[in-house]
């Protein structure tokens, strides 16, 4: 049982962070073309559109890592009550600490 959760909740983090890099790509499609619409001197009631397009992508981004921040919680949590050290191996285990380790880099800073 421990291990089914174990899978559920590395699904969970791996579809969040496609989420999350989904809504990134979003938000740079639609400020290209605010800015494009912005060029071309378009129609003013056409912009104020796609820039609310625009605003409910980016509210996207930051919802995206509060979940992500949860899940990656639960996913260390249940890890926790997996690794017993005489069988902290196996396919589940390792796949868990990749995704934990990619994870933990998209929260870290950009230098």
């Amino acid at each position: 049982m421990a291990m089914r959760n174990l899978k559920i909740k590395t699904s969970t983090c791996k579809r969040i962070v496609k989420e999350l890099h989904s809504y990134e790509k979003e938000v740079e499609r639609e400020a290209a073309k605010v800015a494009e619409m912005k060029d071309k001197g378009a129609d003013p009631y056409d912009l104020k559109q796609q820039e609310n397009v625009l605003a409910e992508s980016r509210m996207m981004v930051p919802d995206c890592h509060r979940r992500l921040e949860a899940a990656l919680a639960d996913l260390k949590s249940v890890l926790g009550e997996v690794e017993d050290p005489d069988q902290a191996e196996g396919a589940e285990v390792d796949e868990a600490r990749k995704v934990i380790a990619e994870v933990e880099q998209l929260f870290q800073p950009d230098d």
